[in-house]
């Protein structure tokens, strides 16, 4: 599977068909899909560019986690092609991070294909992301970010308190949890998510499209967690400045989202809704 200049890159993993599609417009981007749904954009000559919507939102939160370029402790579950760790590494050097992903072969096919930088401190672990933070030591991470998909959707034993209390004890005092996640309709599931997460972190807050809060486009929408205030004005601000214009609820706005949906234990605990065909996909 050898890569002739600028063509795409593509080989079977456990989660199915990956590609590393070139970028047209910078001269070492590439995008990561799998099964023809856009998983991950990479940018080997600028590790700060973060080309979609939901990791620039992501990319908020590592900004505002702390002061500028403080190291932090962070642990992805979710690899993907690892774009928001190296955004981490980029903006604040000397951080110690760890990437959990369950797909072995992703990993050895991004690794090979996507190098990274060896003086970045970041371990990748392959494995369960539920499983491996049982395992981790308690009060470790300045910032956890769950951006987990098996076949476009967010499995169940991630979406309950009884994850989330795991996720919180590994967890710093003052750190931060951020989780992408995908919705429409109803919004039925994004709505048990917010009352799961009001369930474990006193502080939190919502961001997404106004048009899938709305439920007129199925889109994904970023969950924020805190045991002490967040910066909800910064990130507000943020949200509204970017290019895809997002809209944050908190307080009030966000207990109203919440409506009458109950925190989901593992017993009652299910899957994202699979995205309409063709929601993500890109030819």
């Amino acid at each position: 599977m050898a890569r002739r200049g600028r063509d795409p890159v593509r080989a079977r993993v456990a989660s199915g068909i990956a590609e590393l599609r070139p970028d047209l417009d910078r001269r070492r981007g590439w995008t990561l899909l799998l099964d023809g749904t856009p998983q991950s954009h990479v940018d080997l000559d600028d590790p700060t560019h973060l080309e979609f919507g939901y990791t620039r939102r992501l990319g908020h939160v590592v900004d505002l986690a702390a002061p500028p370029r403080r190291p932090l402790t962070v642990l992805h579950l979710g690899g993907g092609a690892f774009t928001l760790a190296r955004y981490v590494a980029a903006t604040r050097p000397r951080s110690g991070q760890q990437v959990v992903e369950r797909d072995g072969a992703l990993v050895e096919l991004v690794r090979r294909e996507l190098p990274l930088d060896r003086s970045w401190r970041l371990r990748v672990r392959t494995g369960d992301a539920r499983d491996v933070v049982g395992r981790l030591r308690h009060g470790t991470f300045d910032l956890v970010v769950l951006d987990v998909f098996a076949g476009a959707r967010t499995p169940a034993h991630l979406a309950s308190t009884e994850f989330l209390h795991a996720v919180a004890d590994v967890m710093a005092p003052d750190a931060t949890y951020a989780a992408n996640l995908t919705d429409g309709g109803p919004l039925a599931f994004a709505r048990a998510q917010v009352a799961t997460l009001q369930a474990v972190f006193p502080h939190a807050c919502l961001v997404a499209d106004p048009a899938v809060l709305r439920g007129r486009r199925f889109g994904n929408l970023l969950l924020v967690g805190r045991r002490d205030a967040l910066p909800v004005d910064l990130l507000a601000a943020r949200a509204a400045g970017d290019p895809s214009a997002g809209r944050l609820l908190h307080g009030s706005e966000l207990d109203r989202f919440r409506g009458d949906a109950r925190p989901v234990a593992d017993a009652g605990a299910t899957a994202s809704p699979a995205p309409p065909h063709g929601t993500f996909e890109t030819r």
